[in-house]
């Protein structure tokens, strides 16, 4: 049985989240911080992020992806941090090139957690 906090957690997600693991780049542009990570999970509208020292709650960043040959970028939001863990980011703008590379990513995590199950 499911506790309800964990049921109310998990309404909250738009689209199913993805294990991927990927290098990844958080820009704080007003003040030109930049913080190198590695994805964890990703989903349609936003990603977690593997950092000791996540920017705030709040902070308006530029997220950048790379996996293989693909790359992606946006600008996006900290929606929570966990100091010394990472930060869930949401995205808010992604330009058509990196949406394709995007959705090439999710086909792909799906089919692998679809033949894991098997």
């Amino acid at each position: 049985m499911l506790r309800e906090g964990a049921i109310e957690y998990k309404e909250k997600r738009r689209s199913p989240r993805y294990s991927f693991i990927a290098s990844a780049e958080l820009i704080e542009e007003r003040a030109d911080v930049r913080i190198a990570s590695r994805v964890s999970e990703l989903s349609r509208f936003g990603c977690y992020l593997d950092m000791m020292n996540p920017f705030p709650t709040g902070t308006m960043v530029l997220v950048k992806i790379s996996a293989g040959d693909a790359f992606f970028e946006a600008k996006a939001k900290i929606v929570y941090s966990h100091p010394n863990m990472g930060a869930g980011v949401g995205f808010l703008e992604v330009a058509p090139p990196s949406q394709q590379a995007l959705d090439r990513w999710l086909d792909g995590a799906e089919k692998e957690q679809l033949r894991q199950s098997e």
